[in-house]
Formats: C-alpha cells, sequence, structure tokens
C-alpha cells in the first residue's frame, strides 16, 4: 500500500480517505450537528462497503470510485426530496438539501458548461462522431476527461447537442 504522500492522485487510499471522513465526523459530534453526523456515518458506511467489495486486502479505492459513491448519495438524497416534496413534506426535504450540501465538500469544483462544452467538441473531433449512433465513443473519452467533476446526465445532454 503506498504511503498518502506517495499517492500520484489517481487513487485515494481508503484508510485516508476514511481518516478524513473521520475527523469531519468528530468535529460534527462535537458540535453537536445530527445533518452532519448522519451524512457522514452513511459516506463512512458506503466507502467501507466499496472497499470490501473490490475485495482488495489493501482497501484502496479509486478517486473516480470514491467520487462516484459521493454523487450516488447525492443523487439517492436528490430522488428524495422529489418524493418528498411530492407528498407535501417539505421538512424531509430540506433535511435532505442540508446533507447534500455536507456531501458535496467531498467532491471537487464543477466544471463550467462552458468548460464541458469544449471538451466535449474535442471528444467529437478526436473520433469523428456524426450521430447519436457515435455517441458512446464520446462519452467514454469525456467522462475520463471531466473525471468525475460532472455528471453523467449534463454530459449526455451536452454530448447529444454536439451530435444533432
Amino acid at each position: 500500500m503506498l504511503a498518502p504522500e506517495q499517492d500520484s492522485g489517481q487513487n485515494i487510499l481508503m484508510s485516508t480517505f476514511a481518516e478524513n471522513v473521520m475527523d469531519d465526523l468528530k468535529i460534527a459530534m462535537k458540535a453537536k450537528d445530527s445533518v452532519a453526523l448522519t451524512t457522514l456515518r452513511a459516506l463512512k458506511t458506503a466507502l467501507t462497503n466499496a472497499a470490501i467489495e473490490s475485495g482488495n486486502k489493501d482497501n484502496v479505492i479509486e478517486q473516480a470510485d470514491a467520487l462516484a459513491i459521493v454523487r450516488k448519495q447525492i443523487k439517492q438524497r436528490n430522488d428524495s426530496i422529489e418524493q418528498f416534496e411530492n407528498a407535501g413534506r417539505s421538512e424531509l426535504a430540506e433535511k435532505e438539501k442540508a446533507e447534500i450540501v455536507v456531501l458535496e465538500k467531498y467532491l471537487p469544483a464543477a466544471m463550467s458548461s462552458e468548460e464541458v462544452s469544449a471538451i466535449v467538441a474535442t471528444a467529437v473531433a478526436e473520433t469523428g462522431a456524426t450521430s447519436r449512433s457515435d455517441m458512446g465513443k464520446v462519452m467514454g473519452i469525456v467522462q475520463a476527461k471531466t473525471a468525475g467533476r460532472v455528471d453523467g446526465k449534463t454530459l449526455s445532454q451536452e454530448v447529444m447537442k454536439h451530435l444533432s
């Protein structure tokens, strides 16, 4: 297992990432911040489960996987917000929104729409894509270049704009 200072940025060592989450969890406990506490416990569990499922004895998790887990947690909360608002439970929707704020601190800065558009245009040119049937080739390149800084839905919509 690499020491944290040897990490090339491609992988987040599970222990280091977990330590960061644990440090934030301790801060939330001391501050008696129940929203952050609940959210961070769920995130810690999801990260631990992913490390166990990977079958890697060193519990190393790639950065893209860690970001995907955080994004999945956010997506789950967004789905819950929609359901709570439809059911007229605005207090529960507000709690979910507060949890999203806690989770977003673990994501890298989002890319601007101009940056995304430029990356998609470059990928379309690289692949020679001309129609929506080429979308898979373009998406593969775009996802690699954005490295989790843009959600898949936004990428997909931008690729469709360039291919239509």
